[in-house]
């Protein structure tokens, strides 16, 4: 058994005490029956990140997060590697230059998408004409868009083949983010288009019974908002493989900020991953490290640690550092930043060392923030079994100073 109990929360890795105070809060409050912290784990809001917190007929909001359905989608391609490295260059700035990363988008018209037509479009129409079509909107002109913070774009290599594999890491943008605020504030007693309620990091989790109307509608809310997010990795992959003229004969794909209901135990639960990977036996995962280091796609193992677990494992190599303590802080007046730990030539050296090239990025991205991920998944390695591990060639992320209220 490579996992320890502290007050009833099960911990892999070395316990953060931020976090663990947090997953202690929540274990506190609701139905809950399990709350577990996965090895990459550090403080959130509300329910931190790397947290899982399993529930008997509610759902968390707050512990979903503002970045529903945030994920990955990884395929493998028909090229090697080395038929990219020549133009490797060309082909990142091609990247950088028709997919849209940060606010804006670039160079192509928003993306249509039978989503829009969902029947779940109902429960915005059900809160108010005003908040159903402002979302929509907001939906459609984002759609296909990455969007900052720790979102990418990638390519890589698989060393063992040298194969040629395509990565990416987003969610549901603004819209999800509005749906999480806007399902705060009903919970509070505010209007859904409100402000977005203080975050107070440490604060309890808001739950909302999956039997009353409310946790219904967040419920359907939310699952919109994966849909939403799958078509928008889909339609990103697809702009990456028309760029380097290839096909992907394999992919996995998979959300790692969201709720499920699940069988455990003999009965049904809500699990609510929280930067946490879904790991039932046979499940494929990607599972992404930093920009220096290496990611994995992975399968669950059928073992008594995994069931343990709530089939849940790692999304990443989690944060040892914050984008303040990292990047220093910024003052958008002045457009400059102050106090920051890492500077852009230790970055730049870093990535260049491990062979990458890179394309926008700041500092609070760079591989000095982040652990390991070898190590994580050491303390995951009774619960997942490594199928493919990937080393990054390119690398495509808004720039360092990218305004986004919606990035992570």
């Amino acid at each position: 058994m490579s996992y320890q109990t502290i007050d009833n929360v099960l911990i892999w890795g070395e316990p953060e005490e931020g976090a663990l105070a947090q997953a202690k809060t929540c274990a506190r409050h609701g139905n809950v029956i399990q709350a577990l912290l996965m090895a990459d784990h550090h403080k959130g809001y509300s329910q931190p990140i790397g947290g899982v917190v399993v529930y008997d007929g509610q759902i968390s909001p707050s512990g979903v997060g503002y970045d529903i359905a945030c994920g990955n989608k990884a395929v493998r391609t028909n090229l090697l590697a080395a038929d990219v490295r020549p133009h490797l260059a060309k082909v990142m700035d091609e990247i950088a230059g028709k997919i849209s990363f940060g606010m804006g988008r670039v160079n192509d018209e928003p993306v249509d998408d039978p989503l829009f037509d969902d029947p779940d479009w109902a429960v915005y129409a059900a809160i108010g004409r005003q908040e159903h079509d402002k979302l929509k909107a907001l939906a459609r002109a984002q759609l296909g868009t990455v969007g900052s913070g720790n979102h990418y774009v990638d390519l890589f290599e698989e060393p063992a083949t040298g194969i040629l594999w395509i990565a990416n890491h987003f969610g549901s943008r603004g819209f999800g983010h509005k749906t999480a605020s806007g399902f705060l504030n009903l919970a509070a007693g505010r209007e859904f288009l409100a402000s977005a309620p203080g975050e107070k990091m440490d604060q309890p989790p808001v739950l909302l019974d999956l039997e009353q109307e409310l946790g219904d509608m967040y419920y359907r809310a939310m699952r919109l908002a994966g849909r939403y997010a799958y078509a928008g990795r889909d339609y990103v992959i697809r702009q990456v493989l028309s760029i380097l003229e290839a096909e992907a004969d394999f992919s996995v794909h998979n959300h790692h900020n969201y709720a499920w209901k699940e069988q455990h135990g003999g009965r049904e639960t809500v699990v609510v991953r929280k930067g946490a990977t879904p790991s039932a036996p046979g499940q494929l995962g990607f599972i992404g490290g930093s920009m220096g280091d290496i990611s994995v796609v992975v399968k669950g193992k059928d073992t008594g640690e995994n069931r343990d677990s709530y089939y849940s494992t790692v999304h990443g190599a989690g944060r040892i550092m914050s984008r303040t303590q990292a990047a220093g802080k910024m003052n958008w007046k002045t457009r400059t930043r102050s106090g920051g730990r890492i500077t852009p030539e230790q970055m730049r050296e870093a990535v260049q060392s491990f062979g990458v090239e890179l394309r926008g990025a700041g500092t609070d991205e760079s591989p000095f923030v982040y652990r390991k991920l070898q190590q994580v998944l050491d303390a995951h390695a009774e619960t997942l079994e490594v199928l493919h591990v990937l080393k990054p060639i390119g690398v495509c992320m808004a720039g360092a100073d990218e305004f986004d209220p919606y990035k992570d």
